[in-house]
């Protein structure tokens, strides 16, 4: 027996996470990702969680009744306790969102457990050796110390060497025009600077209401769905599913928005239109997402499926200030922080860039010539020190009619591995989009 006392494990804690994960596949995805099978102290949860994951793993849709069926097939149902035990779980918590909460604990618990083994083992290594071998007791100590701390650490570390080898070899690519550009914007100029959208980067697109901030993210996501068939998700958390469908319907048939809201205004010419979009659009990689309080978890967990089934390239989120977190926070300026840094940290993971669109304080009102600038950001606290790249939206004519009429600055005000720059971009506001000015375009007085 290894251990001469209960070793360290909280069966509540167990259960909860096992009740949290029949309750939600998107708690599934996170818990998956923070424990492992072994991490169960209980035979039983260990056989659940296994069969939970089975399911998941296959795609397939998982809730007791499901469960309860894949332990029957394995013969293993009543060696957990039954269909009772099972329900009984999804009895023992109220919610699914601290699922990730209890996962903790559980790993916690786990990681002592592997303390105490190691330690067992040790002191069985040096009760047992001679003493000439205590050098090699040491370092079979150390290894024993070093296997157990390792569970969850990915080697992120490497030699300069090899550093330095693939940065010079991205160089040369970029100079022979071989380098892999990332996900296209749409718009010529901004793709010239930015080489596109690139993977593990978080970019900002920010601006006051109205200003067409959700336009430009509906923009990125069209020209990489729809335009160079790049899985697309976008979580929309101010409009409804129809209301994106008819702002990307108007902006890729140019038939303006408020005819798409009034059944008069579609002709037989328009209805053609509409067909033939439909047609070249039904197997477009772009998917849309309006769930009502969308936590960080489920967004998470959703581009964690996409990635696995669709080769997920591109996530738009608008807008972050809308998001939840489901848990009580000391301020909401807390919380939006925690996105901001969870978003980036997506973005790393999955190595696709994530755009989030936020909003800016009043700053920009109270100036003269209500340009947005960076620090219009700060409320939000790290969105500003997170993001890789931030766009700031701004038209002239909301304020003015007469200043610019049509025309927007999309502000590239931050840029990590760029130049900062300025773009003039054609706003088409009834058909909700904006366009590269034309070539030969000369503002005035310019």
């Amino acid at each position: 027996m290894l251990f001469d006392r209960v070793p360290p494990h909280d069966d509540d804690a167990e259960m909860a996470v096992l009740g949290g994960m029949l309750m939600s596949k998107d708690a599934i995805g996170e818990v998956s990702q923070m424990i492992d099978i072994s991490d169960f102290y209980q035979p039983k949860h260990q056989t659940i969680y296994e069969a939970i994951v089975t399911l998941f793993s296959a795609s397939q849709p998982v809730d007791a009744v499901l469960v309860a069926n894949e332990l029957l097939k394995s013969g293993d149902l009543e060696k957990v306790g039954g269909t009772d035990y099972l329900h009984s779980l999804v009895a023992s918590v109220p919610t699914a969102a601290n699922a990730t909460y209890y996962a903790e604990i559980v790993h916690q618990r786990a990681i002592l457990r592997n303390v105490i083994a190691a330690g067992t083992k040790i002191a069985q290594l040096g009760y047992s050796a001679e003493g000439s071998q205590a050098e090699d007791i040491v370092n079979l100590a150390q290894a024993e110390v070093y296997e157990m701390s390792v569970g969850r650490v990915r080697q992120d570390y490497e030699a300069i060497g090899p550093v330095v080898h693939d940065t010079l070899d991205q160089l040369d690519k970029l100079q022979n025009g071989d380098l892999e550009r990332g996900v296209p914007t749409g718009f010529k100029s901004i793709d010239d600077v930015t080489q596109g959208l690139q993977p593990g980067q978080m970019i900002v697109v920010a601006g006051r209401p109205a200003m067409g901030k959700s336009t430009l993210g509906i923009d990125f996501a069209r020209a990489a769905a729809l335009h160079n068939n790049m899985t697309t998700v976008v979580f929309s958390l101010e409009m409804s599913k129809n209301e994106l469908a008819q702002r990307i319907i108007s902006a890729e048939t140019d038939i303006p928005l408020v005819a798409l809201r009034r059944a008069d205004d579609i002709t037989p010419e328009r209805w053609n239109t509409l067909n033939t979009f439909w047609s070249r659009l039904q197997d477009a990689p772009l998917f849309l997402d309006d769930s009502p309080n969308m936590s960080l978890m489920e967004i998470r967990a959703k581009c964690r499926r996409l990635k696995q089934t669709n080769d997920l390239k591109l996530v738009v989120i608008d807008y972050l200030q809308l998001m939840t977190s489901g848990k009580r926070v000391e301020s909401r300026q807390q919380e939006v922080s925690d996105f901001s840094r969870a978003l980036k940290l997506l973005a790393k993971e999955l190595e696709v860039p994530v755009v989030a669109l936020s909003q800016l304080n009043r700053g920009p009102e109270m100036r003269n010539d209500k340009k947005p600038m960076l620090s219009d950001l700060r409320e939000s606290g790290s969105i500003e020190q997170d993001a890789d790249v931030v766009f700031l939206v701004h038209r002239p004519d909301f304020y003015d009619k007469e200043d610019r009429p049509g025309e927007a600055d999309i502000i590239l005000a931050k840029h990590r591995n760029g130049p900062t720059d300025t773009f003039k971009l054609a706003f088409l506001g009834e058909k909700s989009k904006f366009k590269d000015m034309p070539q030969d375009y000369q503002q005035g007085g310019v």
